[in-house]
């Protein structure tokens, strides 16, 4: 584990080297990503059709800001960075003070198991902070002007709770355009009721207009599509049921899909991961 890694599990907002180590590539006629493993295996840059649509690394990013990174094996925040399965109690780096932030895939390497011209396959190892021992992979997929990506957690002894998701940033313009302001829309089921220490109370609440930081639910998946004018749409569909937009910076939106809300695990509604059942998730971003 790097000095950077191990810094990001005490704070979040730590100084960060940005896309390091290798890169795979994928690429058709209608899309291009860079993945970096080391990184995350973030999606560093997705272009659709030339246009770059993800917020890009700078000097001035922290290791949450950038790209479309895995969200594993929680999902956004886990209160007080505690959550208990079968009597016990766990701790988790409280990265975002009193919270853990994020989940891990961005606190280790992962590595390469398989990567062609438009397809890869990458897995990485669950390990500490977490404390269950298990693997995640996350497959990306180009088919046509469609990503396919898909996270798979798997326990390997004993069973443990998790959620899984992705965390885009989404560009507000594309290339100089100030004027085609990226607008996001979805007809979400319910709005997971904000706490007053930035966690979900665990109420479900009436959906409201934006601006959000906020999680929503959808009863049959996730669907929601990004306009960028009349330059670009991307639709995404997903079978995750769980939402969270963050519309309140200045120059990129996050449009998160997710099996669960953030400190789900400490929900009882949670999915339990056995060796047997692995918790899955699918994600279509298609772009015109």
């Amino acid at each position: 584990m790097t000095e950077h890694f191990i810094a990001l599990q005490k704070d979040f907002a730590t100084e960060w080297p940005g896309p390091t180590g290798p890169e795979v590539v994928l690429s058709n006629d209608s899309l291009q990503l860079v993945i970096y493993p080391h990184d995350g295996c973030r999606i560093r840059s997705l272009k659709a059709f030339d246009i770059e649509v993800l917020r890009e690394w700078d000097d001035n990013k922290r290791a949450f800001q950038y790209g479309c990174f895995p969200m594993v094996p929680w999902v956004g925040r886990v209160e007080n960075g505690e959550f208990s399965h079968q009597g016990l109690s766990y701790n988790l780096p409280q990265n975002k003070a009193p919270h853990a932030m994020h989940g891990i895939a961005c606190m280790h390497h992962w590595h390469v198991l398989h990567a062609s011209k438009t397809k890869a396959l990458f897995q990485l190892t669950l390990d500490k902070p977490w404390p269950f021992k298990g693997a995640v992979l996350q497959e990306i997929q180009l088919i046509d002007h469609q990503v396919l990506m898909k996270l798979s957690i798997i326990a390997q002894e004993e069973s443990f709770p998790a959620s899984a998701g992705w965390h885009p940033w989404f560009k507000k313009q594309l290339g100089d355009n100030s004027v085609q302001q990226l607008l996001v829309n979805f007809n979400a089921d319910w709005l997971e009721e904000p706490g007053n220490n930035e966690v979900p109370t665990g109420n479900r609440i009436e959906p409201k207009l934006g601006p959000w930081d906020d999680t929503f639910g959808f009863n049959s998946g996730v669907s929601v599509s990004l306009h960028w004018g009349d330059t670009l749409q991307l639709d995404i569909e997903s079978s995750g049921d769980y939402l969270t937009v963050f519309d309140k910076q200045p120059d990129a939106t996050c449009v998160n899909t997710m099996t669960d809300r953030p400190n789900g695990i400490n929900s009882p509604r949670v999915t339990i991961v056995t060796p047997e059942q692995p918790l899955e998730i699918e994600t279509l971003l298609s772009f015109s």
